[in-house]
């Protein structure tokens, strides 16, 4: 039996240091797990990207393909987008999807597969108006934006290595109704 596939999408905040975590939480959970980054976080994992390619058995995705190009990535069946920084939820509810990691996700949303998103933002970064109205906006198009353990965090204190990967997994399990 084929497992299940989630996109695990993380943008550029501190946890996705560890999104090789978030990648074996998943994988530990019985998803086939197939990783995007944003640009700037595909900076982060350069010399890596290898590395995780082999965690997940798939190409790593940071960038759109050509026309006519395959990605290279099987279907999803639920996408979490976590660590999600204000930037990308701001972008991603106004409707900016210049990049595969807010395109993919923005479209899946409205093919009824279910999406998940994590913020890791800081309290000062999420006391800006629109920050509010994204969550609200993306919400309000049917995706789940959780908030794990510890989140938003004070200035300058978010645990980057500490970010809640299973309380977001748990989240996806809700959103597909656990029956996988």
């Amino acid at each position: 039996m084929n497992r299940p596939v989630l996109y695990l999408i993380a943008t550029a905040a501190g946890p996705t240091q560890h999104v090789d975590d978030g990648v074996r939480a998943a994988q530990a959970a019985g998803w086939d797990t197939c990783l995007l980054l944003t640009p700037t976080a595909a900076t982060w994992w350069a010399g890596s990207m290898t590395e995780l390619e082999n965690l997940t058995g798939h190409p790593v995705r940071h960038r759109y393909t050509l026309p006519g190009q395959s990605g290279g990535l099987p279907k999803a069946d639920a996408m979490l987008v976590a660590p999600l920084t204000t930037t990308s939820a701001c972008k991603w509810a106004s409707g900016i999807t210049d990049i595969v990691a807010l395109g993919i996700p923005a479209e899946a949303v409205h093919l009824g597969v279910p999406v998940v998103a994590a913020p890791f933002w800081s309290t000062a970064l999420g006391a800006q108006p629109a920050v509010g109205k994204a969550v609200g906006t993306l919400r309000s198009q049917g995706v789940r934006v959780v908030f794990t353990d510890g989140e938003p965090h004070q200035p300058k204190q978010g645990a980057a290595s500490e970010f809640r990967w299973r309380q977001a997994l748990d989240e996806v399990e809700r959103a597909v109704g656990g029956g996988r």
